[in-house]
């Protein structure tokens, strides 16, 4: 069994990291390349920077930012956020990203996975997928644009299909569960863990050290990311660690 990750990320709009709930409301935390230097030095396995609201305004992901985020730490770094073509891919890469995350783009243009993972390998590729519960349907749908748009799509069958477009891991965000730190949706990420043969990164939710406990036990996922616990200091990513560690669970 793979060593389990701990992952801080980073949502970065006009240049700062902010963190809102259920993808509103957003609120200042502060400096990215400050914030990406102490998870390093604090332990995190990698770190996932993403450019929130290029998407949604037409942008390019701000290339100045990941170049000195990318200079200040020694863990691999996933960049996501208005990447729309295999050269934003490569200008990104360049840049210092280790991986790229991809989301409205791969949606509108499922060849943009393929295509990235010729170019760069699968390892490189990390297909984002943000999910809200439908009633009527009784499973999860996708949505895109930082979570503004419906898509029609249902979650499960979206992760099995970029997974065999050359999807290396994917980033599975519950909207239902995001910014409420009352633990993330096990329900959700057990479900893509178990028909997907990649990793799963599971995002939305985290609260506390058991709640990490629980998403690799129950939701069986290979990552567990977190933003406003870190970026407020409650909690460590050593606390995780060694509450983990207590509990048997294998991590780095």
């Amino acid at each position: 069994m793979l060593a389990k990750r701990i992952i801080p990320c980073l949502d970065v709009k006009d240049g700062r990291v902010v963190k809102g709930v259920n993808f509103v409301n957003l609120r200042d935390a502060g400096d990215p390349v400050e914030l990406a230097a102490l998870y390093d030095r604090e332990g995190a396995d990698e770190l996932v920077f993403l450019d929130i609201s290029a998407s949604f305004e037409g942008r390019a992901t701000m290339v100045e930012v990941v170049k000195k985020t990318a200079g200040e730490i020694t863990i691999p770094f996933t960049v996501g956020g208005g990447i729309a073509e295999v050269e934003d891919m490569k200008r990104l890469l360049r840049a210092g990203a280790d991986k790229i995350g991809i989301n409205t783009a791969a949606v509108k243009n499922p060849e943009l996975v393929s295509d990235g993972a010729r170019k760069f390998g699968s390892q490189c590729i990390v297909v984002a997928i943000d999910a809200k519960y439908n009633e009527a349907w009784g499973e999860w749908e996708v949505f895109t644009h930082g979570g503004r748009n419906t898509t029609g799509m249902k979650a499960l069958a979206w992760a099995k299909r970029v997974e065999q477009l050359g999807a290396g891991e994917i980033l599975l965000t519950s909207m239902d569960t995001d910014g409420m730190k009352d633990g993330f949706d096990l329900k959700l990420t057990r479900a893509v863990s178990e028909q997907l043969s990649i990793p799963v990164i599971a995002s939305g939710g985290a609260g506390t050290t058991k709640h990490f406990y629980d998403v690799f036990t129950e939701g069986k996922a290979d990552a567990g990311l977190a933003a406003s616990i870190f970026h407020y200091k409650e909690l460590t990513i050593q606390q995780v660690k060694d509450d983990l560690k207590r509990k048997g669970v294998e991590i780095r």
